[in-house]
């Protein structure tokens, strides 16, 4: 039913608004010509604030595992002590990473339904003094949690560890603050908070970050950051990029600054918030306590996801995210970031209530969120 217009509520990739989606029809371009020389450094420089810095964006074409790639391979040489704080699919996906370069492995594994422990972290590295580098995942996707980066930086103490992020579900949706918070890396991609289309990762490697990685003795080619460098001081890729993705993107940042950044981010708390009181309202469980909610999806407990899920995109056209690794079948997701707003949420929240025969339950208890 309404396959003409299906509701994407998944936690990426992200519908994506027509004025930026118009971009990807624009005529093919040289990637060495003066127009996309000049537009591409521009674009980069405009995305600085989101990561909260004033280092240089780099931009890889691919997925934004492809930039979690380019933090380890630019960093990890074989036999690296590094800690990867373990909460959820993604987390595990560092892990991965860290193991394919070599790396001396230490996890530190936290619920999957909580955010990670600053505190443990702490006490960790008071232990493992010989920990160069730790990794992270700042939005959950998986879990739906928001992780609080600025603590588990501050937790390192003086502890000479380099602390990277995953931010791909949170750079655009909540804050992140790099060189205030003092991360070392971030890595964040175009299809999620940012309303741009699959294709581009994004990667900041600090100054401490950059010399460290002058000493990595890794394999690598495309992933290496120094032709990105190189390049970029004649503002190009040292690769093909995705042309149309830059200008995709260009225009959805214009849309994020006209709304202005910290009212993207209110928006987004808005309808975290109204999704889980209206999920409570018809008596569903919610998969992480409210002090670690994430502001771009939502984890929701329920038996026999995947049915679900099928039932109500096929009746109903709205597609939700089922769960990942331990939750696989145990819980869906909803995605409520980028191009969302709250009435986006009731949507979500309608299908749920016809489902369960609670008509108008769960969409009041959102809309009083909204208009407190």
């Amino acid at each position: 039913m309404y396959r003409f217009k299906p509701e994407l509520r998944i936690p990426g990739p992200v519908p994506v608004p027509n004025e930026v989606a118009l971009q990807m029809a624009k005529p093919m371009i040289n990637h060495r010509g003066a127009y996309f020389k000049e537009h591409y450094p521009a674009v980069l420089k405009r995305l600085a604030p989101l990561f909260g810095t004033t280092n240089q964006v780099h931009m890889i074409t691919g997925s934004g595992t492809a930039g979690m790639e380019v933090a380890v391979s630019n960093l990890v040489s074989p036999g690296t002590p590094v800690l990867c704080l373990v909460g959820g699919f993604f987390g595990n996906r560092w892990a991965d990473l860290c193991k394919a370069y070599g790396a001396k492995m230490h996890i530190l594994e936290f619920p999957w339904d909580g955010g990670v422990d600053p505190e443990q972290v702490a006490t960790y590295l008071k232990q493992h003094p010989e920990i160069e580098l730790m990794f992270m995942v700042q939005n959950e996707s998986s879990t739906a949690v928001l992780n609080d980066v600025e603590s588990v930086a501050k937790a390192r103490g003086n502890h000479s560890a380099l602390l990277v992020v995953d931010a791909v579900s949170a750079l655009g949706g909540t804050p992140c603050q790099m060189d205030a918070w003092g991360l070392d890396v971030v890595v964040s991609a175009s299809q999620k908070c940012l309303m741009t289309p699959p294709g581009t990762a994004f990667v900041v490697f600090s100054p401490r970050a950059r010399e460290y990685s002058d000493r990595c003795t890794a394999s690598r080619y495309y992933m290496d950051l120094r032709r990105y460098e190189q390049y970029m001081e004649k503002s190009e890729t040292p690769f093909t990029p995705n042309i149309h993705n830059v200008f995709a993107l260009e225009e959805a940042l214009s849309m994020i600054e006209a709304e202005g950044l910290e009212n993207v981010f209110a928006r987004h708390i808005l309808m975290r918030d109204m999704m889980r009181a209206g999920a409570r309202a018809v008596g569903l469980e919610l998969l992480v306590k409210d002090e670690d909610a994430s502001p771009t999806v939502t984890g929701i407990r329920f038996p026999n996801a995947d049915s679900f899920r099928a039932r109500i995109k096929k009746q109903y056209g709205v597609e939700f995210a089922g769960g990942q690794g331990i939750h696989a079948n145990n819980i869906f997701r909803v995605g409520h970031m980028g191009y969302a707003t709250p009435l986006d949420v009731l949507t979500a929240l309608a299908v749920l209530e016809m489902d369960m025969k609670k008509y108008g339950q769960a969409t009041q208890a959102a809309e009083q969120v909204m208009e407190a």
